[in-house]
């Protein structure tokens, strides 16, 4: 599917570029990333997403370029769809209508594209748009190099999570030396914190709880703490993965109140558990390690029913039929 993209990208000069609402290290340093090999072909290139590029990655060179839509309001020779598990994922009107190319490094994504390009052994998309970007033989950039950087230290929990491997590290090792700072691409990532998101993350802390096994640990966020904190819903990112550094705690869910009876819940994990397959038993999705879903109902009773979920996932209760 490589050459597909290859061959597309060298045949077509007017291309956009979206990823997942909501987006995330991996989408946007993917797609900027794409951005600035595109352009250094000589190609016209839109990017746009649903959701504003959150405080973090604003560093990120090209982000600034990143439109806030609703909807492409042209025809491309290609949209390229970065990290989305479905059509809908990327939450844009009409997209259906364009020429998809998706690009993806889960195994679970749907195949909706007119090109589906998708290695589940890459540990982000950022490794993929790497190996685009030396088939098509462009230079790398300091610009390309930190984006796609970027996106590797994001997805992979800083090279913590299972997906890292020996070709991750060296990717790494050639995008610095191709002029991605490690020190300055982790202050953007992990040291720029809003003085709301600290006192965010100490209100979620306080809730934190743990089952009788000791290996489940979970969180509540509602609107009121949002309000307390002077803080927005995209400083809550990166408070689930807290509890996991507790000794014991196997898996986390983080409950956070988007709208009254409605609870976007994170789940993570350490261990061997697929979280992934949690989530889409609530109509959700994401990674092995790192993924989320939507549950409407009391809070008290969607905890119930995830923590039920998770202790059969780990074999403390039997898996009801």
């Amino acid at each position: 599917m490589l050459s597909q993209v290859v061959e597309l990208i060298e045949s077509g000069q007017c291309f956009a570029i979206t990823s997942h609402a909501r987006p995330d290290g991996d989408g946007l340093g993917s797609s900027l990333a794409l951005l600035h090999i595109l352009e250094s072909l000589g190609k016209e290139v839109t990017i746009g997403m649903r959701d504003p590029i959150p405080r973090a990655y604003r560093e990120l060179p090209g982000a600034d370029r990143i439109l806030q839509i609703t909807h492409f309001d042209k025809r491309y020779d290609a949209v390229f769809v970065i990290e989305c598990s479905d059509i809908d994922r990327p939450g844009l009107l009409d997209l259906d209508e364009q020429f998809l190319v998706n690009i993806d490094h889960h195994a679970t994504t749907e195949l909706f594209g007119d090109i589906n390009w998708i290695d589940s052994t890459a540990s982000a998309v950022g490794e993929m748009i790497y190996n685009l970007c030396k088939a098509l033989g462009v230079r790398v950039t300091p610009a390309i190099a930190s984006c796609v950087y970027a996106a590797i230290l994001a997805d992979t929990g800083s090279f913590q999570f299972p997906n890292t491997t020996e070709r991750t590290f060296k990717v790494a090792r050639e995008l610095v030396a191709h002029g991605a700072n490690p020190a300055e691409i982790a202050r953007m990532l992990f040291y720029n914190q809003p003085f709301g998101k600290v006192k965010l993350t100490g209100l979620v802390l306080s809730t934190l709880q743990r089952d009788e096994s000791g290996r489940i640990a979970w969180m509540v966020m509602t609107q009121e703490m949002l309000r307390q904190a002077g803080a927005c819903e995209e400083d809550s990112e990166g408070i689930a993965n807290y509890p996991l550094s507790i000794e014991g705690v196997e898996v986390v869910a983080f409950f956070k109140e988007i709208a009254a009876g409605i609870y976007r819940t994170s789940l993570r994990s350490k261990g061997t558990i697929n979280v992934s397959k949690i989530a889409s038993a609530f109509g959700g999705g994401g990674h092995r390690n790192a993924s989320g879903c939507a549950i409407e109902g009391p809070l008290p009773e969607v905890e119930r029913r995830v923590i039920r979920k998770l202790q059969e996932a780990l074999g403390i209760l039997p898996i009801l039929g």
